[in-house]
């Protein structure tokens, strides 16, 4: 009788670390999904900062060589009196 109440709580122990085995696993799992979306997230923002930086300089670039293309300013006209 002895060894089947031991064999029982030995099953019963087989199947609890059956089931924390697989729970440790999902969690793990899920830990490298989180870790692969946040490394993920990481790079397109790295890109898209790179991006924006070398369009701001583009940007910079041209209006400065437009502002030396573009001729002094024009000289304004004298106003006209009102008449009255």
């Amino acid at each position: 009788m002895k060894k089947s109440f031991s064999s029982r709580i030995s099953a019963a122990r087989r199947r609890a670390d059956a089931i924390l085995d697989q729970s440790r696993n999902r969690q793990e799992s899920y830990k490298l999904e989180q870790r692969l979306a946040s490394d993920a997230r990481a790079e397109k923002t790295a890109r898209l900062r790179e991006l924006r930086l070398a369009k701001e300089a583009a940007d910079r670039e041209a209006a400065a060589e437009n502002q030396s293309v573009q001729a002094a300013p024009r000289a304004r006209k004298p106003r006209r009196a009102k008449q009255t």
